[in-house]
């Protein structure tokens, strides 16, 4: 067990770090948001359209399917058309079962991933197993490519997992099934990471993960893992659910170990409703390491639940709209604003914790609760501004916050003229 400083997370845990195209996992850099697509990877067009999606949303990190030869032929063209749209997410391909036959029948394929996902559990049985994997990693080396090993506890290699049970079963006071389960999984994990050093394969181009459904159970994996290895980690649930549960889960499983020092990069694997956005996954992770103080990504929206003072539902449709607004706004200001991912904005819905919680924020709005007055009072880094009434509030107070951006966050054109 870590025991934590009195304030905030303990320090990252010292990782090699492992170049992932043109950004890096583990070692100094901030730990980055990763994300799979759902599309048919042989579908060019969709494939693409739904990877720039999720680099839009600020996926630092796109996994997508090769499952077949049409899925694998088409990686390049992929490539190729998110390179021309200026999309330059690094893209990582997602081998099971057959990635050594691919590979081998579509040598472009490894060189236009940035990255190779093998599931140690699914490269093959028997004798086959270390030489479809060694091709795998063969491939690895000849173009330079790193590789996440990850391990599932739901394609455990069986032979493993059956002669760590058969050695437990022989000891005197056996030990419960779940811990021989979770132990197999790091063991599977750090062998297979070994093979591939044997293999040729650098220490530094070597990503781990142990993924579980379970919480409690991905805690312990990890805390297992990162005390016995110093591989970068990539953190995640593998099925985590869908709606709220799986954000609850994920976040209840990832904050635990990433408040101590645990974690290189996160996905959170929701199961999108039907017709749902993909993007979703990509949001809740970013929020998952802006709300703990670790990265910022977009600027954070301070809404109160409401109660019985606030009858009208107006503070509600306000703060939705203005969240929706700053989301929609990060492509644009992102480059043109540094820095205005760490901006606060609050919108609330009475006068008993509204105008407190408004002077904290970089630009807040107390809205009247029932029997008040219809007026709203804004405050601009602690100092109340102006008085919003009538029908326009929503509007005046969007040109309000604009206007905190272009003063507060000016491009680098503005401050060379300025200094000039």
């Amino acid at each position: 067990m870590n025991f934590l400083p009195e304030y905030g997370p303990a320090p990252r845990r010292h990782s090699r770090a492992v170049a992932v195209g043109h950004v890096s996992i583990g070692g100094d850099a901030p730990i980055l948001v990763q994300s799979m697509t759902n599309t048919d990877t042989a579908d060019i067009s969709g494939t693409v359209t739904q990877v720039a999606a999720l680099a839009r949303a600020g996926s630092e990190i796109v996994r997508v399917t090769v499952n077949t030869a049409e899925a694998a032929a088409a990686v390049p063209h992929i490539r190729d058309q998110l390179d021309a749209m200026g999309i330059t997410v690094p893209l990582v391909g997602d081998f099971h079962f057959n990635g050594h036959r691919l590979l081998t029948q579509h040598p472009a394929c490894a060189e236009a991933l940035a990255k190779l996902r093998i599931n140690p559990g699914n490269v093959g049985r028997g004798s086959k197993r270390d030489e479809q994997f060694a091709t795998m990693i063969e491939f690895a080396c000849r173009y330079d490519k790193p590789v996440r090993i990850g391990v599932n506890w739901g394609s455990l290699d069986p032979e493993l997992i059956a002669r760590m049970m058969d050695d437990n079963a022989k000891q005197p006071l056996p030990e419960a099934a779940a811990v021989i389960t979770r132990r197999a999984l790091v063991a599977s994990a750090i062998d297979s990471a070994a093979l591939a050093e044997k293999l040729g394969l650098a220490h530094n181009k070597i990503v781990l993960s142990c993924k579980v459904s379970g919480v409690q159970d991905l805690i312990a994996v990890y805390r297992d893992l990162a005390a016995k290895c110093d591989y970068a980690l990539h953190l995640g649930l593998t099925e985590a659910g869908m709606g709220s549960k799986g954000i609850v889960a994920s976040t209840a499983a990832m904050g635990v170990l990433l408040q101590e020092g645990i974690g290189d990069t996160i996905r959170v694997s929701l199961t999108p409703e039907p017709g749902g956005d993909r993007t979703r996954e990509v949001i809740v992770a970013q929020e998952i390491l802006q709300t703990m103080g670790m990265r910022s990504f977009t600027p954070m929206v301070i809404a109160c639940p409401g109660c019985g003072r606030t009858t009208s539902t107006f503070f509600q449709v306000l703060a939705d709209r203005i969240q929706s607004y700053l989301r929609e706004q990060m492509p644009h200001w992102r480059g043109k604003h540094p820095g205005v991912e760490s901006m606060n904005v609050a919108v609330m819905g009475c006068v008993v914790n509204g105008p407190g919680e408004s002077k904290h924020a970089n630009v807040g709005i107390s809205l009247p609760g029932s029997g008040e007055n219809p007026v709203a009072p804004v405050f601009v880094d602690g100092v109340k501004t102006v008085t919003l009434k009538g029908d326009k509030i929503a509007e005046e107070f969007q040109g309000i916050v604009e206007k905190y951006v272009q003063d507060k966050y000016p491009t680098a054109k503005k401050i060379i003229k300025e200094i000039a």
